[in-house]
């Protein structure tokens, strides 16, 4: 967890480069506590907040254009250039951390997947 956010959400990431895990919110319900951790020296998240990850509102059509609108291919999100920047500069700083501790890179690249069982 990088930050507790005003709404109650953890601010989260992979890094990207290392397991594919961009800046996201997560609900604390989804987050597995483990006793490994990474250091967050160097890593600036003061001007990350709730607002960073909302999106525009689609205007919505009424009537035959919705009918028709719904059949048409949805159109792709895009990534704003604030929250690349974040990303990229998060990403730099832990990957120098994690890279400063034997063997963390791969455990942080390692797939982690619960079952029934466990």
């Amino acid at each position: 967890c990088l930050k507790k956010l005003d709404s109650g959400l953890l601010l989260v990431s992979g890094p990207y480069s290392i397991n594919g895990v961009p800046l996201r919110r997560v609900n604390q319900k989804y987050v597995i506590a483990t006793s490994t951790s990474v250091s967050l020296d160097g890593v600036d998240v003061s001007k990350i907040s709730d607002a960073m990850f909302k999106r525009e509102a689609a205007a919505e059509k009424d009537g035959e254009e919705a009918l028709f609108a719904a059949g048409a291919a949805a159109k792709p999100t895009v990534t704003s250039p604030e929250r690349k920047a974040a990303q990229t500069a998060v990403d730099a700083k832990l990957k120098a951390n994690i890279d400063k501790v034997q063997l963390l890179g791969a455990y942080m690249a390692a797939k982690f997947t619960l079952s029934k069982s466990d």
